[in-house]
């Protein structure tokens, strides 16, 4: 098989410096390293400063290690709500989050948008018992985007809620105001370019002391083991992790993120929406595709979701031949659209690239 450029909605494209940086890892053994040394505590260190300054964390945040996005999810439950999260649902990872909040016994609520839409200030209401409200910044499935004055406002108007924000397919595209939420989420294996297998999880002493207060307070309710937030949290203060931890996934997530620093997260958000520009422009006017997300205010910069005329999968099959790989619809919508991940691993070369051959594919 050619070399291949994915545009998949993750895992996709590795980030350009990453190879680089997994040749240095592997001539200084940091796969071997002790999670107990000095050594991790100096590239956790490295690595949370580096998160910390990219998207400008207020001191009273950690950046914590999970297996992975959903993961976070369950930790966010069982440590910050007692009985009620609120979840806006508009896509299939939302409502996920919202079906664990149900398998854990919570007595949740959710607020539906209908797939590919977004939600508006003004039509949304927030119970006022809500402990944890949920909001996805990108819903991957459908490439529909809550800007972040929506968030903002959201978390203003409802300050007796903690706010935790989904970026998973986003990050660090989103100028989120962290003095304003409480959490956000998000996997290496998208935006970072990196291999699967780190969930990275922003939180702020509210959460906190949320889950202190559960752990405290209710008789016979577990917020976790191992991955407790208490405990991650004590062991975050030393630059430590409970258990042996993706080190090598740690050093090149703090790696990747000095790279973003010095090409500039905004310069990052310029290319970003520049090619997402190229793709829907390109799109309105081709016979046989269709923008998916009707409204242009709630179309995603980072996963751009088409419709087409013609099944998904032959126009999939015929662009793999000529090197892109990109993703299905999502569900039902598997053999109805395509998916194209448009993150900063991908130049703005690549997707004139693409563009020419999805015109040759259609």
């Amino acid at each position: 098989m050619s070399h291949q450029t994915f545009l998949t909605p993750g895992p996709s494209a590795l980030y350009p410096s990453f190879e680089k940086h997994l040749r240095t890892a592997l001539d200084a053994q940091i796969p071997s390293i002790s999670h107990r040394g000095k050594k991790f505590q100096s590239i956790y260190r490295e690595t949370f400063e580096a998160l910390q300054e990219l998207f400008s964390l207020p001191e009273e945040y950690a950046v914590l290690f999970c297996g992975s996005a959903n993961e976070i999810w369950e930790r966010l439950l069982m440590n910050c709500v007692e009985k009620h999260s609120f979840h806006l649902v508009n896509g299939a990872f939302s409502k996920k989050f919202y079906q664990f909040s149900q398998q854990l016994h919570l007595q949740s609520g959710q607020q539906t948008a209908a797939f590919g839409a977004g939600f508006e200030l003004e039509n949304t209401q927030i119970p006022k018992d809500t402990e944890l409200l949920a909001l996805t910044h990108n819903e991957t499935s459908a490439g529909v985007i809550m800007p972040e004055e929506v968030i903002h406002q959201l978390a203003t108007q409802n300050p007796d809620a903690l706010t935790v924000v989904d970026m998973v397919s986003s990050a660090p595209y989103p100028q989120l105001d962290f003095r304003k939420i409480d959490s956000a989420y998000f996997s290496v294996q998208k935006a970072f370019g990196m291999p699967a297998g780190l969930g990275v999880w922003l939180v702020n002493k509210a959460c906190l002391a949320k889950a202190e207060e559960i752990e405290k307070n209710i008789e016979g309710r577990s917020t976790g083991t191992y991955h407790r937030l208490t405990h991650l949290w004590e062991t975050f203060e030393k630059f430590e992790t409970p258990e042996t931890p993706n080190v090598l996934g740690i050093y090149l997530l703090g790696k990747i993120a000095q790279d973003m620093l010095q090409k500039g997260r905004d310069t990052i958000r310029k290319e970003t929406d520049l090619k997402a520009n190229m793709l829907y422009d390109f799109v309105e006017k081709k016979e046989g595709l269709e923008i998916f997300v009707q409204n242009p205010a709630h179309r995603s910069p980072t996963v751009i979701v088409v419709n087409t005329a013609t099944e998904s999968s032959k126009i999939i099959q015929k662009i793999a031949a000529k090197g892109f790989e990109i993703g299905s619809g999502y569900g039902e919508y598997k053999n109805k659209q395509i998916r194209i991940a448009n993150f900063p691993a991908t130049s703005v070369a690549q997707i004139e690239e693409f563009i020419k051959v999805l015109d040759q594919s259609v």
